[in-house]
Protein backbone atom coordinates (compact mmCIF):
# COMPACT_ATOMS: atom_id res chain seq x y z
CA UNK A 1 0.00 0.00 0.00
CA UNK A 2 1.43 3.40 -0.98
CA UNK A 3 2.24 5.84 1.76
CA UNK A 4 0.01 8.91 1.95
CA UNK A 5 1.50 12.32 1.15
CA UNK A 6 2.97 14.34 4.00
CA UNK A 7 0.27 16.61 5.39
CA UNK A 8 1.40 20.16 6.10
CA UNK A 9 -1.00 22.52 7.88
CA UNK A 10 -0.65 26.31 7.98
CA UNK A 11 -2.84 28.61 10.06
CA UNK A 12 -3.40 32.15 8.78
CA UNK A 13 -4.21 34.93 11.21
CA UNK A 14 -7.18 37.03 10.11
CA UNK A 15 -6.38 40.29 11.85
CA UNK A 16 -4.62 43.35 10.50
CA UNK A 17 -3.58 44.48 7.02
CA UNK A 18 -0.87 42.36 5.32
CA UNK A 19 2.41 44.16 4.74
CA UNK A 20 5.63 43.43 2.84
CA UNK A 21 7.10 41.69 5.88
CA UNK A 22 4.15 39.25 6.02
CA UNK A 23 4.50 38.59 2.30
CA UNK A 24 8.25 37.91 2.30
CA UNK A 25 8.39 36.11 5.64
CA UNK A 26 5.24 33.98 5.46
CA UNK A 27 2.97 34.22 2.42
CA UNK A 28 5.50 33.84 -0.39
CA UNK A 29 7.43 30.89 1.12
CA UNK A 30 4.20 29.14 2.21
CA UNK A 31 2.74 29.31 -1.29
CA UNK A 32 6.01 28.02 -2.74
CA UNK A 33 5.91 25.14 -0.24
CA UNK A 34 2.35 24.28 -1.30
CA UNK A 35 3.72 23.14 -4.66
CA UNK A 36 6.18 20.65 -3.15
CA UNK A 37 5.77 17.06 -4.41
CA UNK A 38 4.29 14.32 -2.20
CA UNK A 39 2.69 16.99 0.01
CA UNK A 40 -0.95 17.57 0.91
CA UNK A 41 -1.27 21.18 2.04
CA UNK A 42 -3.90 22.66 4.34
CA UNK A 43 -4.32 26.44 4.70
CA UNK A 44 -7.00 27.82 6.98
CA UNK A 45 -8.16 31.26 8.06
CA UNK A 46 -8.06 31.19 11.87
CA UNK A 47 -11.11 33.37 12.40
CA UNK A 48 -12.16 31.63 15.63
CA UNK A 49 -8.75 32.36 17.13
CA UNK A 50 -9.09 36.02 16.16
CA UNK A 51 -12.09 36.41 18.50
CA UNK A 52 -9.76 36.19 21.50
CA UNK A 53 -8.56 39.72 20.71
CA UNK A 54 -10.82 41.15 18.02
CA UNK A 55 -14.24 42.27 19.22
CA UNK A 56 -15.25 44.49 16.32
CA UNK A 57 -17.55 42.28 14.18
CA UNK A 58 -17.34 44.45 11.06
CA UNK A 59 -13.53 44.55 11.27
CA UNK A 60 -13.35 40.78 11.80
CA UNK A 61 -15.43 40.26 8.65
CA UNK A 62 -13.43 42.77 6.61
CA UNK A 63 -10.06 41.39 7.75
CA UNK A 64 -11.08 37.85 6.85
CA UNK A 65 -12.00 39.01 3.34
CA UNK A 66 -8.74 40.94 2.90
CA UNK A 67 -6.55 38.11 4.16
CA UNK A 68 -8.30 35.51 1.99
CA UNK A 69 -7.97 37.77 -1.07
CA UNK A 70 -4.30 38.37 -0.30
CA UNK A 71 -3.41 34.67 -0.29
CA UNK A 72 -5.41 33.99 -3.43
CA UNK A 73 -3.87 36.99 -5.20
CA UNK A 74 -0.39 35.84 -4.17
CA UNK A 75 -0.91 32.54 -5.96
CA UNK A 76 -2.55 30.05 -3.59
CA UNK A 77 -4.46 27.55 -5.74
CA UNK A 78 -7.61 26.31 -3.95
CA UNK A 79 -8.07 23.54 -6.52
CA UNK A 80 -4.68 22.07 -5.57
CA UNK A 81 -4.58 22.68 -1.80
CA UNK A 82 -7.16 22.70 0.99
CA UNK A 83 -8.14 26.34 1.61
CA UNK A 84 -10.89 26.92 4.15
CA UNK A 85 -12.17 29.05 7.00
CA UNK A 86 -11.84 27.56 10.47
CA UNK A 87 -15.38 28.45 11.53
CA UNK A 88 -16.83 26.57 8.52
CA UNK A 89 -15.63 23.24 9.96
CA UNK A 90 -17.78 22.68 13.10
CA UNK A 91 -16.02 19.38 13.77
CA UNK A 92 -13.02 21.40 14.92
CA UNK A 93 -14.94 22.85 17.85
CA UNK A 94 -16.40 19.45 18.72
CA UNK A 95 -12.92 17.96 18.74
CA UNK A 96 -11.79 20.87 20.91
CA UNK A 97 -14.15 19.65 23.64
CA UNK A 98 -12.96 16.04 23.33
CA UNK A 99 -9.37 17.22 23.73
CA UNK A 100 -10.33 19.55 26.59
CA UNK A 101 -11.52 16.48 28.50
CA UNK A 102 -8.07 14.88 28.35
CA UNK A 103 -5.89 18.01 28.45
CA UNK A 104 -4.02 18.67 31.67
CA UNK A 105 -4.73 22.05 33.24
CA UNK A 106 -1.14 22.16 34.49
CA UNK A 107 0.09 22.15 30.90
CA UNK A 108 -2.27 24.97 29.98
CA UNK A 109 -1.04 26.94 32.99
CA UNK A 110 2.41 26.93 31.38
CA UNK A 111 1.30 28.30 28.01
CA UNK A 112 3.39 31.34 27.09
CA UNK A 113 0.49 33.71 26.40
CA UNK A 114 -1.29 32.84 29.63
CA UNK A 115 1.90 33.05 31.70
CA UNK A 116 2.71 36.44 30.17
CA UNK A 117 -0.75 37.73 31.14
CA UNK A 118 -0.32 36.41 34.69
CA UNK A 119 3.15 37.97 34.97
CA UNK A 120 1.80 41.35 33.83
CA UNK A 121 -1.00 41.17 36.40
CA UNK A 122 1.43 40.30 39.19
CA UNK A 123 3.74 43.15 38.19
CA UNK A 124 0.78 45.52 38.41
CA UNK A 125 -0.48 44.08 41.71
CA UNK A 126 -3.60 42.61 40.15
CA UNK A 127 -5.21 39.20 40.62
CA UNK A 128 -3.40 36.57 38.50
CA UNK A 129 -6.37 36.09 36.19
CA UNK A 130 -7.53 39.69 35.98
CA UNK A 131 -8.64 40.36 32.41
CA UNK A 132 -7.78 36.82 31.28
CA UNK A 133 -10.54 35.17 29.29
CA UNK A 134 -11.17 31.44 29.07
CA UNK A 135 -10.54 31.88 25.33
CA UNK A 136 -6.97 32.96 25.95
CA UNK A 137 -6.44 30.12 28.42
CA UNK A 138 -7.94 27.46 26.13
CA UNK A 139 -6.33 28.75 22.92
CA UNK A 140 -3.81 25.85 22.78
CA UNK A 141 -6.61 23.27 22.83
CA UNK A 142 -8.37 24.86 19.87
CA UNK A 143 -5.04 25.02 18.05
CA UNK A 144 -4.48 21.33 18.81
CA UNK A 145 -7.90 20.52 17.33
CA UNK A 146 -7.02 22.50 14.18
CA UNK A 147 -4.00 20.26 13.72
CA UNK A 148 -5.17 16.87 14.92
CA UNK A 149 -8.48 16.81 13.06
CA UNK A 150 -6.60 16.39 9.79
CA UNK A 151 -3.74 14.34 11.25
CA UNK A 152 -1.18 16.86 10.06
CA UNK A 153 2.40 15.59 10.00
CA UNK A 154 4.12 18.97 9.92
CA UNK A 155 3.10 22.44 11.09
CA UNK A 156 5.29 25.39 10.03
CA UNK A 157 5.48 27.85 12.93
CA UNK A 158 7.66 30.52 14.42
CA UNK A 159 9.82 29.55 17.36
CA UNK A 160 7.35 31.21 19.76
CA UNK A 161 4.65 28.75 18.62
CA UNK A 162 6.64 25.52 19.10
CA UNK A 163 5.17 25.08 22.57
CA UNK A 164 1.66 24.90 21.08
CA UNK A 165 2.69 22.06 18.76
CA UNK A 166 4.15 20.20 21.74
CA UNK A 167 0.83 20.68 23.54
CA UNK A 168 -1.03 19.31 20.51
CA UNK A 169 1.23 16.26 20.65
CA UNK A 170 0.54 15.84 24.35
CA UNK A 171 -3.24 16.12 23.98
CA UNK A 172 -3.25 13.77 21.01
CA UNK A 173 -1.10 11.26 22.85
CA UNK A 174 -3.36 11.41 25.91
CA UNK A 175 -6.44 10.79 23.76
CA UNK A 176 -4.71 7.92 21.92
CA UNK A 177 -3.73 6.34 25.22
CA UNK A 178 -7.28 6.41 26.56
CA UNK A 179 -9.29 5.62 23.43
CA UNK A 180 -6.95 4.11 20.82
CA UNK A 181 -4.65 5.40 18.11
CA UNK A 182 -6.65 7.98 16.20
CA UNK A 183 -4.21 10.87 15.92
CA UNK A 184 -0.89 11.39 14.19
CA UNK A 185 1.41 13.36 16.51
CA UNK A 186 2.47 16.50 14.62
CA UNK A 187 5.95 17.91 14.30
CA UNK A 188 6.76 21.62 14.43
CA UNK A 189 8.76 22.93 11.47
CA UNK A 190 10.74 26.06 12.29
CA UNK A 191 12.48 27.80 9.40
CA UNK A 192 15.63 29.19 10.97
CA UNK A 193 16.26 31.24 7.80
CA UNK A 194 12.87 32.92 7.63
CA UNK A 195 13.19 36.41 6.17
CA UNK A 196 12.58 39.27 8.58
CA UNK A 197 12.22 42.62 6.86
CA UNK A 198 13.11 45.97 8.40
CA UNK A 199 10.44 48.63 8.52
CA UNK A 200 10.56 52.28 7.55
CA UNK A 201 12.56 53.16 10.66
CA UNK A 202 15.03 50.25 10.44
CA UNK A 203 13.41 48.20 13.20
CA UNK A 204 11.63 44.94 12.41
CA UNK A 205 8.60 45.64 10.23
CA UNK A 206 5.67 45.34 12.61
CA UNK A 207 2.20 46.83 13.03
CA UNK A 208 3.04 47.49 16.68
CA UNK A 209 5.88 49.82 15.58
CA UNK A 210 3.76 51.60 12.97
CA UNK A 211 6.58 51.18 10.44
CA UNK A 212 4.99 48.86 7.90
CA UNK A 213 4.60 49.07 4.13
CA UNK A 214 1.12 47.66 3.36
CA UNK A 215 1.24 45.05 0.63
CA UNK A 216 -1.35 46.40 -1.78
CA UNK A 217 -1.28 50.18 -1.41
CA UNK A 218 -1.58 52.13 -4.70
CA UNK A 219 1.72 52.68 -6.58
CA UNK A 220 1.91 56.36 -5.64
CA UNK A 221 1.54 55.57 -1.93
CA UNK A 222 4.01 52.68 -2.19
CA UNK A 223 6.56 55.03 -3.75
CA UNK A 224 5.97 57.63 -1.03
CA UNK A 225 6.53 55.00 1.67
CA UNK A 226 9.68 53.63 0.01
CA UNK A 227 11.13 57.12 -0.24
CA UNK A 228 10.46 57.64 3.48
CA UNK A 229 12.73 54.71 4.50
CA UNK A 230 15.32 55.89 7.00
CA UNK A 231 18.85 56.26 5.57
CA UNK A 232 22.05 57.90 6.78
CA UNK A 233 23.46 61.26 5.72
CA UNK A 234 26.01 60.02 3.15
CA UNK A 235 25.82 62.16 0.03
CA UNK A 236 25.78 60.93 -3.58
CA UNK A 237 29.28 59.78 -4.55
CA UNK A 238 30.12 58.62 -1.02
CA UNK A 239 30.43 54.84 -0.59
CA UNK A 240 27.59 53.39 1.44
CA UNK A 241 27.45 50.36 3.73
CA UNK A 242 25.11 47.49 3.00
CA UNK A 243 25.43 46.20 6.58
CA UNK A 244 22.56 47.52 8.65
CA UNK A 245 20.93 49.25 5.68
CA UNK A 246 17.16 48.74 5.76
CA UNK A 247 16.97 49.85 2.14
CA UNK A 248 19.45 47.20 1.04
CA UNK A 249 17.76 44.44 3.05
CA UNK A 250 14.41 45.27 1.46
CA UNK A 251 15.98 45.23 -2.00
CA UNK A 252 17.67 41.90 -1.30
CA UNK A 253 14.31 40.32 -0.32
CA UNK A 254 12.92 40.93 -3.82
CA UNK A 255 16.01 40.73 -6.04
CA UNK A 256 17.92 37.89 -7.65
CA UNK A 257 21.45 37.12 -6.49
CA UNK A 258 22.92 38.90 -9.52
CA UNK A 259 20.78 42.00 -9.03
CA UNK A 260 21.62 42.03 -5.30
CA UNK A 261 25.34 41.89 -6.13
CA UNK A 262 24.94 44.74 -8.61
CA UNK A 263 23.06 46.80 -6.02
CA UNK A 264 25.86 46.17 -3.51
CA UNK A 265 28.40 47.44 -6.06
CA UNK A 266 26.25 50.52 -6.59
CA UNK A 267 26.39 51.10 -2.82
CA UNK A 268 30.16 50.87 -2.90
CA UNK A 269 30.26 53.29 -5.87
CA UNK A 270 28.25 55.88 -3.95
CA UNK A 271 24.75 55.63 -5.44
CA UNK A 272 22.53 58.46 -4.23
CA UNK A 273 19.78 57.56 -1.81
CA UNK A 274 17.09 58.92 -4.12
CA UNK A 275 18.25 56.72 -6.99
CA UNK A 276 18.58 53.70 -4.67
CA UNK A 277 15.02 54.20 -3.40
CA UNK A 278 13.74 54.53 -6.95
CA UNK A 279 15.37 51.20 -7.84
CA UNK A 280 13.81 49.58 -4.77
CA UNK A 281 10.37 50.94 -5.65
CA UNK A 282 10.65 49.70 -9.25
CA UNK A 283 11.74 46.26 -8.07
CA UNK A 284 9.01 45.84 -5.44
CA UNK A 285 6.24 47.24 -7.62
CA UNK A 286 7.24 44.93 -10.48
CA UNK A 287 6.52 41.90 -8.28
CA UNK A 288 3.55 43.32 -6.39
CA UNK A 289 1.66 45.03 -9.25
CA UNK A 290 0.16 41.86 -10.82
CA UNK A 291 -0.88 40.64 -7.37
CA UNK A 292 -2.35 44.05 -6.53
CA UNK A 293 -4.48 43.88 -9.67
CA UNK A 294 -5.72 40.39 -8.77
CA UNK A 295 -6.33 41.46 -5.17
CA UNK A 296 -8.45 44.47 -6.15
CA UNK A 297 -10.47 42.26 -8.47
CA UNK A 298 -10.99 39.63 -5.76
CA UNK A 299 -12.12 42.02 -3.02
CA UNK A 300 -14.60 43.50 -5.47
CA UNK A 301 -16.20 40.03 -5.66
CA UNK A 302 -16.56 39.00 -1.99
CA UNK A 303 -19.25 36.48 -2.89
CA UNK A 304 -16.77 34.51 -4.99
CA UNK A 305 -14.30 34.38 -2.09
CA UNK A 306 -17.10 33.23 0.20
CA UNK A 307 -17.95 30.46 -2.29
CA UNK A 308 -14.30 29.39 -2.49
CA UNK A 309 -13.95 29.13 1.28
CA UNK A 310 -17.25 27.33 1.77
CA UNK A 311 -16.49 24.88 -1.03
CA UNK A 312 -13.08 24.11 0.47
CA UNK A 313 -14.62 23.49 3.89
CA UNK A 314 -17.43 21.37 2.46
CA UNK A 315 -15.09 19.07 0.54
CA UNK A 316 -12.67 18.86 3.45
CA UNK A 317 -15.42 17.97 5.91
CA UNK A 318 -16.72 15.22 3.64
CA UNK A 319 -13.24 13.82 3.04
CA UNK A 320 -11.78 13.97 6.56
CA UNK A 321 -13.59 15.81 9.35
CA UNK A 322 -17.02 14.15 9.36
CA UNK A 323 -15.69 10.55 9.08
CA UNK A 324 -13.10 11.14 11.82
CA UNK A 325 -15.59 12.70 14.23
CA UNK A 326 -17.93 9.77 13.68
CA UNK A 327 -15.10 7.45 14.75
CA UNK A 328 -14.22 9.62 17.72
CA UNK A 329 -17.82 9.80 18.89
CA UNK A 330 -17.94 6.02 18.81
CA UNK A 331 -14.61 5.83 20.61
CA UNK A 332 -15.63 8.06 23.52
CA UNK A 333 -19.07 6.45 23.87
CA UNK A 334 -21.34 9.04 22.25
CA UNK A 335 -23.15 6.22 20.48
CA UNK A 336 -26.53 5.20 19.13
CA UNK A 337 -28.36 3.87 22.19
CA UNK A 338 -30.19 1.25 20.14
CA UNK A 339 -26.90 -0.61 19.72
CA UNK A 340 -26.11 -0.84 23.44
CA UNK A 341 -25.17 -4.30 24.72
CA UNK A 342 -26.82 -4.98 28.06
CA UNK A 343 -24.79 -6.67 30.77
CA UNK A 344 -21.32 -6.17 32.14
CA UNK A 345 -19.60 -3.02 30.95
CA UNK A 346 -16.01 -2.68 29.90
CA UNK A 347 -15.35 -0.65 33.05
CA UNK A 348 -16.74 -3.49 35.21
CA UNK A 349 -14.52 -6.00 33.44
CA UNK A 350 -11.48 -3.83 33.99
CA UNK A 351 -12.03 -3.32 37.71
CA UNK A 352 -9.85 -6.26 38.68
CA UNK A 353 -7.07 -5.50 36.23
CA UNK A 354 -3.88 -3.87 37.51
CA UNK A 355 -3.48 -0.28 36.33
CA UNK A 356 -1.67 0.06 33.02
CA UNK A 357 1.62 1.88 32.76
CA UNK A 358 1.84 4.73 30.27
CA UNK A 359 4.49 6.53 28.27
CA UNK A 360 4.81 10.28 28.77
CA UNK A 361 6.73 12.56 26.38
CA UNK A 362 7.94 15.99 27.40
CA UNK A 363 10.49 18.69 26.68
CA UNK A 364 13.06 19.99 29.16
CA UNK A 365 14.21 23.61 29.50
CA UNK A 366 17.33 22.85 27.41
CA UNK A 367 15.13 22.05 24.41
CA UNK A 368 15.80 18.31 24.51
CA UNK A 369 12.98 15.77 24.38
CA UNK A 370 12.46 12.83 26.75
CA UNK A 371 10.00 10.09 27.57
CA UNK A 372 9.29 8.07 30.65
CA UNK A 373 7.25 4.97 31.40
CA UNK A 374 5.20 5.54 34.52
CA UNK A 375 2.80 3.51 36.60
CA UNK A 376 0.88 6.02 38.67
CA UNK A 377 3.56 8.18 40.29
CA UNK A 378 6.25 5.51 39.95
CA UNK A 379 8.81 5.89 37.14
CA UNK A 380 9.66 2.53 35.58
CA UNK A 381 11.87 3.76 32.74
CA UNK A 382 13.46 7.16 32.11
CA UNK A 383 14.80 7.96 28.65
CA UNK A 384 17.95 9.79 27.70
CA UNK A 385 17.69 13.07 25.76
CA UNK A 386 16.51 13.25 22.14
CA UNK A 387 16.98 16.14 19.71
CA UNK A 388 13.50 15.79 18.17
CA UNK A 389 10.11 14.62 19.51
CA UNK A 390 9.77 12.20 16.60
CA UNK A 391 12.93 10.36 17.71
CA UNK A 392 11.44 9.88 21.18
CA UNK A 393 8.17 8.72 19.66
CA UNK A 394 9.93 6.21 17.42
CA UNK A 395 11.78 4.74 20.40
CA UNK A 396 8.50 4.33 22.29
CA UNK A 397 6.88 2.67 19.27
CA UNK A 398 9.83 0.28 18.88
CA UNK A 399 9.61 -0.69 22.55
CA UNK A 400 5.87 -1.34 22.31
CA UNK A 401 6.29 -3.42 19.15
CA UNK A 402 9.06 -5.46 20.74
CA UNK A 403 11.58 -4.31 18.14
CA UNK A 404 13.72 -2.62 20.79
CA UNK A 405 14.76 -4.56 23.88
CA UNK A 406 14.54 -2.78 27.21
CA UNK A 407 18.24 -3.47 27.77
CA UNK A 408 19.10 -1.78 24.45
CA UNK A 409 16.79 1.20 24.85
CA UNK A 410 18.31 4.69 25.26
CA UNK A 411 16.91 4.81 28.78
CA UNK A 412 17.59 4.04 32.42
CA UNK A 413 15.55 1.86 34.76
CA UNK A 414 13.74 3.64 37.58
CA UNK A 415 14.90 3.27 41.17
CA UNK A 416 14.31 -0.25 42.43
CA UNK A 417 12.78 -1.38 39.12
CA UNK A 418 13.78 -4.66 37.48
CA UNK A 419 14.07 -5.06 33.73
CA UNK A 420 11.49 -7.87 33.78
CA UNK A 421 8.98 -5.51 35.42
CA UNK A 422 9.43 -2.98 32.64
CA UNK A 423 9.04 -5.68 29.99
CA UNK A 424 5.82 -6.88 31.61
CA UNK A 425 4.42 -3.34 31.80
CA UNK A 426 5.21 -2.67 28.10
CA UNK A 427 3.70 -6.01 27.06
CA UNK A 428 0.51 -5.24 29.00
CA UNK A 429 0.35 -1.80 27.40
CA UNK A 430 0.89 -3.25 23.92
CA UNK A 431 -1.81 -5.85 24.54
CA UNK A 432 -4.26 -3.14 25.61
CA UNK A 433 -3.45 -1.11 22.49
CA UNK A 434 -3.99 -4.18 20.32
CA UNK A 435 -7.35 -4.78 22.01
CA UNK A 436 -8.40 -1.20 21.33
CA UNK A 437 -7.27 -1.47 17.69
CA UNK A 438 -9.23 -4.71 17.24
CA UNK A 439 -12.34 -3.12 18.73
CA UNK A 440 -11.92 -0.12 16.46
CA UNK A 441 -11.54 -2.35 13.39
CA UNK A 442 -14.68 -4.24 14.34
CA UNK A 443 -16.77 -1.10 14.38
CA UNK A 444 -19.27 -0.91 11.47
Amino acid sequence: MSQRPTRVLTGITTSGTPHLGNYVGAIRPAIAASRAPATESFYFLADLHSLIKAQDPARTQRSTLEIAATWLAAGLEPDKVWFYRQSDVPEITELTWFLTCVAGKGILNRAHAYKAAVDRNRAEGEDDDSGVTAGLFMYPVLMAADILIFNADKVPVGRDQVQHIEMARDFGQRFNHVYGDYFTLPEAVVDENVATLPGLDGRKMSKSYGNTIPLFVPPAELKKLVFSILTDSRAPGEPKLVEGSALFQLYQAFASKDDTAAFARAYADGIGWGEAKQQLFDLVDREIAPMRERYLDLVSRPGDIEDTLRDGARRLREEYAIPLLAQLREAVGLRDLSSVVLGETKADEADDRPPLASFKQYREADGKFHFKLVEGERVLLQSHAFDAPRDAGQAIAALKRGELAVADAPATLGDGVAEAEVRAAIEALAAADAEKAAAKAAQP
